[in-house]
C-alpha cells in the first residue's frame, strides 16, 4: 500500500510536466501571434489581397508574413491549426486537480477553518464553479460583442473579484488561489475550443463550398484572442501562488487575487502597445509597481489568527492513530517545527515555509503524505538535514506512515 504515495507522487510530477510544456506552448503561440497581428504593417497594396504583412527575422532565416482579414479566395493546403496546446494545457491541468485537490480534498481543498465541508461537497463546488465560469462569461460577450469593450473588461473583472471572495470563503487559502487560476483558465481554454476554432472552420467550410466568409466570425475569435491575452499573466500568478504562501495564506488573499488581474492589464498593455508601434505607456511601469506594493503590503497587513484544531480529524486520524505516530510526532517537534511553525525561531525565517505549520496533532498528521516523501523516503527535508535528522528517525516516520497505510 505504501507505494502508492510515490507512485501518486511521481504520476503528479509527471502531469504537472506535461502541463508545464503544453503551457509553454500555448502561451508562447498566443503572445506571438498578438505580438504578430498588431505589429502588421497595414498601410501597404499587397497583390495578394493580404490585409497586412510583416518580415521576420529568427533561427537564422528570413519570414514573410501576410494575415488575410477575412479568408484567403482559396483554401490554402497544409494549413496549420492552433488548438491543441491549449486542450491538453487545460487537461493536464484538471487531471492535476483531481489528483491533487480532489482525491487529496480533506488535506488540501478543505479548510474547516474557512468552511466546514464533506469532500464531495468541495468537489461539488469546485466542478459547477468551473461550469458557472464559462457559462457566465459567454454570456457577457454575447451581450456586449457589438458594444464596447471596455465595459465587457470591466464587467469581467467584476466577476473575477467576486469569484475570489467566493473561493476564499470555501476553500484553503492555497485552493482558493489555485480555482481561481482554473476558472480563469478553463474560460481562456473553453474561448478555443467553443469559440475560435469553431469559427475558424466556419471560414474554412464557406472557402471550399466556394462561399464568401462572414467577416463577424473572425471578429468574435478576435475578441475572445484578445481576451486570453490579457488574462494569461494572472493565470500563471495564480498557479504559481501555492508556493508562497504570503500571497495565499492572508485573509486580504481575496484582494490580492483581484489587484492581481489589474496587473495582468497594467502589464500586457505595455506590450501590446509596443507590438502595435503606438508608443511606450511607460505609466504602465508605475502603475504596475504600485498595484505590487499593495499586494505586498495586504500580505503583511495585521489580521485575526485562527487556530487550526489540536486534535486530528476526519481522515487525519488514520494517522495519529497508526502505531508509532507518538514518536513521530517528538521527531517532527524536534527536527522540523522551529520553522514550521506560527512563529518560527529558526534565524531569518518570519513566517512557515509553503504556509506549512507542523506543531499540533492536526497539523502533522494532515501532512503526513508531505512527512513521508520528503523527510522519511527521501531527504528533501530537512533542507541539508540543518537540523541533523537521523537515519533511524526517517525509518521510524516511514514505519508509520506504512502501518497507517495498511490499516
Amino acid at each position: 500500500m505504501y507505494d502508492l504515495a510515490v507512485a501518486g507522487a511521481w504520476i503528479e510530477f509527471a502531469v504537472r510536466w506535461l502541463h508545464v510544456i503544453t503551457g509553454i506552448a500555448w502561451i508562447g503561440s498566443s503572445f506571438y501571434f498578438i505580438a504578430l497581428d498588431l505589429g502588421l504593417h497595414r498601410d501597404r497594396n499587397l497583390p495578394s489581397g493580404a490585409d497586412g504583412e510583416e518580415w521576420q527575422v529568427h533561427g537564422g532565416g528570413f519570414y514573410h508574413i501576410q494575415k488575410y482579414l477575412v479568408a484567403p479566395k482559396n483554401m490554402p493546403d497544409g494549413l496549420i491549426w492552433h488548438k491543441w496546446q491549449s486542450y491538453w494545457t487545460w487537461i493536464s491541468g484538471f487531471v492535476l486537480l483531481v489528483l491533487v485537490y480532489y482525491l487529496g480534498a480533506e488535506f488540501y481543498l478543505i479548510d474547516p477553518t474557512v468552511a466546514d465541508l464533506a469532500p464531495w461537497q468541495a468537489i461539488g463546488l469546485s466542478l459547477a464553479s468551473l461550469a458557472f465560469g464559462w457559462i457566465i462569461y459567454n454570456t457577457l460577450c454575447r451581450v456586449f460583442v457589438d458594444a464596447d469593450q471596455t465595459m465587457l473588461m470591466v464587467a469581467l473583472f467584476g466577476v473575477l473579484v467576486l469569484m475570489s471572495y467566493f473561493y476564499t470563503s470555501v476553500f484553503s487559502g492555497r485552493a482558493a488561489m489555485l480555482h481561481l487560476g482554473a476558472f480563469t483558465a478553463t474560460i481562456m481554454s473553453a474561448n478555443v475550443f467553443m469559440i475560435i476554432i469553431p469559427n475558424q472552420k466556419i471560414v474554412v467550410d464557406d472557402l471550399i463550398a466556394g462561399r464568401t466568409p462572414d467577416a463577424k466570425y473572425g471578429k468574435i475569435a478576435k475578441q475572445r484572442s484578445t481576451h486570453n491575452n490579457y488574462l494569461t499573466l494572472p493565470v500563471i500568478f495564480l498557479m504559481l501562488s501555492n508556493h508562497y504562501p504570503l500571497a495565499f495564506a492572508t485573509p486580504y488573499t481575496w484582494v490580492i487575487a483581484s489587484l492581481v488581474f489589474l496587473m495582468g492589464v497594467t502589464i500586457r498593455h505595455y506590450f501590446n502597445s509596443m507590438h502595435a508601434r503606438a508608443g511606450h505607456p511607460h505609466w504602465t511601469w508605475a502603475a504596475t509597481t504600485l498595484i505590487f506594493i499593495a499586494i505586498i503590503w495586504l500580505s503583511t497587513a495585521p489580521a485575526v489568527t485562527v487556530d487550526a484544531p489540536e486534535r486530528a480529524q476526519g481522515a487525519g486520524l488514520r494517522f495519529a492513530e497508526a502505531e508509532g505516530f507518538a514518536d513521530v510526532q517528538d521527531i517532527v517537534l524536534g527536527r522540523c517545527s522551529m520553522c514550521h511553525a506560527q512563529e518560527p525561531v529558526w534565524e531569518g525565517l518570519h513566517w512557515a515555509p509553503k504556509g506549512v505549520r507542523l506543531e499540533t496533532e492536526y497539523q502533522i498528521a494532515q501532512q503526513a503524505r508531505a512527512i513521508y516523501l520528503q523527510a522519511g523516503l527521501s531527504h528533501a527535508m530537512p533542507p541539508a538535514n540543518l537540523s541533523y535528522m537521523e537515519e533511524s528517525e526517517r525509518a521510524q516516520i516511514t514505519a508509520w506512515y506504512r502501518a497507517a497505510m495498511q490499516d
